[in-house]
């Protein structure tokens, strides 16, 4: 349990929880399972089914200690005892959960390192920002994600540099400004402060702007003190003053203005164009973004490959870009390529086929934050000769992360009776909000009758009792939305 105590009385076969500190209610959670644990600190370990433990045991051991004390160095001491973490099924339905003294995470993350890597420290940084000071309400979740984002970010740089660090913020942006072109810049979800009025899910709050365009004005907020170090100072200063209480935006800007009095004579907080009442009410991107030049040696290689694909004659593209071996680059560094092809498809057939011929089997090979990415690629291109690699993909696949884009790509194509036969197959291992999701994703279009059932493969749970989780679906018709779950940071 998120519980700073624990205990087993095997005579009553009772176990008991205990929590000193105050915490908000959507951080009390219980997991129960075939869970078995292994220390990786001393202060931590992991639980997992038995089949897993050894792979999340070497992949996290040691580097949890790091994180932590680094981001004590930064923000002060770790106010929650152990920080433990627990490996759920692929089947849960998002990435990661920072519930205190044991992180919730997805066991599917295990096969992608990079984004293993930063999830945990995401989680770990909510440890300060979150959940010792929580947003008082669901209209400035920011509070909570674009400061955890903002601390996750410089405990990366500390522990694997600034370019890494650049590298995934760019390709973060990347994703923001993708999910502003399909939402549009006066969408309501794209402030701060969104106001929960009649008819606002506050589950539509999980998006990127939440996370990185909270990032992009604390980032803002760091930069017009113009040392990170001072920063830190004042967040650490920020954390003990509200710690184990919730706030709001005002008390976080109050807070910044007292301490540093110079920024406060100089009204910072009404420059023109950046005034902070316009960051938090604003709709449309960040108005400020953060120089991510110290990542250049990592993305110039994405963007030089990117334009060798774009460009004519193919033959002549195709060759130059052949001898450059993505096999040695970061995951972040392929996953930023591939989502450049995937902004620019459809694309022409024979550059699909090139591309195929080209990295299709090495793709095959690398962790499924790549592989979804190729497969999306195929299924936008109706690229037929590498259609079973979709189909293996989604028979292995439980998670919406894994799951949803893919279905949302095969149905506004010409492959619908391909998800739909794939959907049949497969929707008994799926979560009941996950399967109810996919359900609506391949009704849209059918006619009533043609409805996916979920009685046709024998299973006999009632889905339309199960109220589908929306966190990650925005737009009051999220199935027929054309935003992928990808694009949508979903570690809370």
């Amino acid at each position: 349990m998120s519980a700073t105590q624990s205990a087993y009385v095997e005579e009553e076969g009772v176990y008991r929880f205990h929590m000193e500190h105050p915490v908000p209610a959507y951080l009390v959670a219980l997991v129960a399972g075939d869970l078995k644990p292994a220390d990786i600190g001393p202060r931590s370990r992991v639980w997992a089914e038995p089949c897993l433990l050894p792979t999340a045991t070497s992949k996290l051991s040691g580097v949890v200690e790091q994180w932590l004390s680094a981001a004590e160095q930064l923000y002060g001491p770790y106010l929650w005892g152990r920080y433990d973490i627990v490996f759920l099924p692929p089947s849960f339905p998002i990435v990661a959960m920072e519930n205190p003294c044991l992180t919730f995470i997805i066991c599917s993350i295990l096969e992608s390192d990079e984004f293993l890597v930063i999830d945990v420290i995401h989680e770990v940084a909510h440890s300060w920002f979150g959940n010792a000071v929580t947003n008082a309400t669901w209209e400035e979740m920011w509070l909570s994600e674009g400061l955890a984002t903002y601390a996750q970010r410089r405990i990366t740089t500390e522990t694997y540099g600034a370019a890494f660090t650049c590298l995934e913020t760019a390709f973060r942006l990347d994703a923001l400004h993708r999910q502003m072109k399909l939402l549009g810049e006066d969408s309501p979800v794209s402030k701060l402060q969104v106001k929960l009025e009649p008819g606002v899910n506050p589950s539509h709050l999980m998006n990127l702007f939440t996370y990185e365009k909270g990032y992009c004005f604390v980032y803002y907020l760091s930069q017009l003190c113009g040392d990170p170090q001072r920063f830190d100072d004042f967040l650490r200063a920020y954390v003990e003053k509200y710690k184990f209480t919730s706030v709001v935006a005002q008390d976080l800007l109050d807070s910044f203005l007292s301490f540093f009095p110079e920024l406060k004579e100089q009204s910072v907080d009404c420059r023109a164009g950046l005034e902070f009442e316009r960051w938090l009410n604003a709709t449309g991107p960040p108005l400020a973004e953060p120089d991510l030049s110290q990542g250049s040696s990592l993305t110039r290689p994405v963007e030089a490959l990117f334009q060798l694909w774009t460009a004519e004659p193919l033959d002549q593209a195709a060759a130059s870009a052949s001898v450059i071996d993505i096999s040695k680059w970061r995951t972040f560094q392929t996953a930023l390529f591939l989502d450049r092809l995937l902004d620019g498809s459809p694309l022409p057939q024979e550059v699909v086929m090139s591309l195929s011929k080209c990295y299709s089997s090495l793709l095959d090979s690398m962790n499924a934050e790549i592989r979804i990415r190729w497969l999306q690629i195929v299924v936008r291109n109706d690229y037929y000769p590498d259609l079973h690699r979709v189909r293996r993909f989604l028979e292995s696949q439980m998670s919406r992360m894994y799951t949803i884009p893919l279905y949302e790509d095969l149905c506004t194509g010409a492959l619908k009776s391909f998800a739909l036969e794939v959907f049949y197959q497969t929707q008994g291992r799926l979560h009941p909000n996950l399967r109810r999701t996919i359900q609506q994703i391949l009704s849209q279009g059918l006619g009533p009758s043609a409805e996916p059932s979920t009685e046709r493969a024998g299973d006999g749970a009632d889905a339309d009792t199960d109220s589908d989780s929306p966190a990650l679906l925005l737009g009051d018709e999220a199935p027929s939305s054309t935003i992928s779950l990808r694009d949508v940071n979903v570690s809370a």
